[in-house]
């Protein structure tokens, strides 16, 4: 029976510790990664801004060449929406939406990732010696649930090679054009 009553105990200490731990955690993320293209800005800024030219570099468009993709509102600049749909569990399903977009400066999103939340995304571009650096960020909030905040610890780790990959492909795609 002591040892049950232990055991109990030990168990609603960890309880208490990783529920309380997880509420003290930071309740934003935020994700970011750069590259230097070389190439003026002008010439990345269509890359952006237009969800139509997404696949080209997107680093999620190899893992489903199936993705189901639907675009709504312009073909650039704010509002351009794009969704999409996919099987592949890396992949899943949402929208997004520029909701700025200011000409070889800056794009950004509002992601919509359905029942996983929400999140907002922005390319920026800046002069550098080489041509243009590059950031590519996310930022997001989670709700004050000990599990989602003890997860925010590792978005980094689940976002970050994705941004690289991505961003390996958009210099690609810019610097292997004319």
């Amino acid at each position: 029976m002591r040892f049950f009553k232990g055991l109990l105990i030990a168990i609603l200490i960890l309880t208490a510790i990783f529920v309380g731990g997880g509420l003290l955690l930071p309740g934003e993320v935020h994700v970011e990664r750069s590259t230097v293209i070389q190439a003026d800005a002008s010439r990345i800024f269509p890359y952006l801004n237009n969800f139509r030219r997404f696949n080209e570099w997107s680093p999620w468009a190899q893992r489903d060449p199936n993705t189901r993709y639907t675009f709504s509102g312009p073909d650039a600049g704010r509002g351009a929406t794009m969704s999409w749909e996919s099987d592949h569990e890396e992949v899943g399903y949402g929208s997004q939406e520029i909701v700025e977009s200011i000409p070889n400066d800056r794009v950004a999103t509002a992601l919509n990732f359905g029942h996983m939340g929400t999140a907002r995304a922005a390319f920026r571009l800046q002069p550098d010696d080489s041509g243009t650096k590059v950031t590519w960020s996310l930022d997001t909030s989670l709700p004050a649930n000990p599990v989602a905040r003890w997860m925010g610890l590792f978005f980094d780790r689940f976002i970050g090679p994705d941004y690289e990959e991505g961003l390996a492909r958009l210099k690609a795609a810019v610097e292997g054009t004319a």
